[in-house]
């Protein structure tokens, strides 16, 4: 708390938790957007994929240019560009001009990722790991919020752009005040050791390699994990809504709550992952088990499709897909390549970007037909991660010398 940025650092959280709101704020609206647009639910999961293309077109530009220009700028256009994207959703008359304002979303993701995880590190570089994971709690704090404000506007039967106020009034707010804010000189930190830190995640001494990682094997694991684990999470936090309102039959205000029961498990993961990390086990074991649970929760989901099972699958989905597996094996994919961290953190999400582009594509095709097969296509997703998972274990024992344990005194 004595440090000169924690003010800084709140606003950049902020943003993350509108963030959060941003990143399933259309599919909490599929109804109204389908009704607006003209459309069906396989239109909006397309006017979806949009925020992917958007983050996909910008994403190694913007870094460029905040390494150039400073943190600031893009903080505060980041925010615009949000502001702009939830606007422009609200007034687009048809599927092709919500599509551009989409983008524009995906762009304004980027152009905050560019400002802020550089920030947060160079404001915190003793504790670079804990500063960047936070950003998911407060994705998750987003993600708890938003139902609840839907179910408000569902029970008053008010307007549903009200949802979008919300965000962009706090938007507003928050970019008027990242003016106002100091932040570190971007051209002063020894970048690498920031990297270093971040990837390491503050946690115990990484194993020696003994021989040097064969990018055709683990590399394209590596690859493949940054899309299917993305895909796990995003799939849920689009479609577990609409499958708990048409195929367990919830009420439409109760099937929204499910993604606040999503945003609680990813919380709890958040905590318990991190602290289990530090001493206890190491990241690649992680990022196999959580995939797992993943495949067998959305399994039960399938085939046993109830009321309560939606909020109890909710919660677990929530802990397992998206409570720290991207990270955990952007951590360990740094531990195979340590002398190319800048080219890992730009193939890996990349990959990752290529998820949130593909995902509501192929998952619109498939709601024509059954809105329950797209939670038998994440099942498959997410057991594709954790086979592929199993090979990065193999060869993790196979090329690392693993440190003793050090043991108290």
């Amino acid at each position: 708390m004595k440090n000169k940025y924690i003010w800084t650092s709140i606003c950049l959280y902020m943003n993350y938790f509108v963030h959060g709101m941003g990143a399933i704020i259309l599919a909490q609206n599929m109804n109204y957007l389908t009704s607006q647009l003209n459309t069906d639910t396989a239109g909006v999961a397309f006017v979806i994929s949009g925020l992917g293309i958007g983050r996909l077109l910008v994403l190694f530009v913007m870094g460029t240019l905040s390494d150039k220009y400073g943190r600031k700028p893009f903080v505060f256009l980041g925010g615009l560009f949000y502001i702009g994207f939830l606007l422009g959703i609200l007034i687009s008359p048809n599927l092709q001009v919500a599509f551009i304002f989409a983008i524009l979303g995906g762009i304004a993701n980027s152009t905050l990722d560019a400002g802020t995880y550089p920030a947060l590190m160079e404001s915190f570089p003793k504790a670079t790991g804990t500063a960047s994971i936070l950003t998911k709690a407060a994705i998750a704090g987003g993600q708890f919020v938003l139902p609840i404000v839907m179910t408000v506007i569902i029970a008053t039967q008010a307007y549903y752009g009200w949802s979008f106020f919300f965000c962009i009034a706090i938007l507003a707010v928050n970019a008027l005040a990242v003016l106002k804010m100091p932040f570190p000189n971007h051209k002063k930190p020894a970048s690498e050791e920031v990297t270093q830190a971040a990837l390491d995640e503050d946690s115990t001494p990484l194993p020696k390699l003994k021989e040097k990682a064969n990018f055709w094997i683990e590399g394209i694991c590596f690859i493949v994990i940054g899309y299917t684990s993305t895909a796990t999470f995003y799939l849920v936090s689009i479609w577990l809504p609409k499958f708990s309102s048409a195929v367990a039959h919830m009420n439409e205000s109760a099937a929204a709550q499910t993604i606040s029961y999503y945003a609680i498990g990813t919380l709890a993961s958040v905590i318990l992952t991190s602290i289990l990390v530090k001493s206890l086990i190491r990241p690649v074991y992680v990022v196999f088990v959580y995939p797992m649970l993943s495949a067998i929760m959305l399994f039960i989901l399938y085939l046993f499709p109830s009321p309560m099972l939606c909020m109890v699958g909710g919660f677990i989905l929530g802990f397992t897909a998206a409570g720290g597996v991207l990270q955990l094996a952007l951590t360990t994919m740094a531990e195979f390549y340590p002398e190319g961290k800048g080219r890992v953190l730009g193939i890996f999400f990349t990959s990752s970007s290529l998820a949130t582009f593909s995902i509501p594509v192929f998952t619109g095709i498939i709601s024509k037909t059954s809105i329950a097969n797209i939670i038998l296509f994440d099942a498959f997703i997410a057991v594709i991660g954790a086979v592929l998972a199993l090979v990065i274990i193999a060869r993790y024992h196979k090329i690392f010398e693993m440190p003793k344990k050090k043991h108290a005194a």
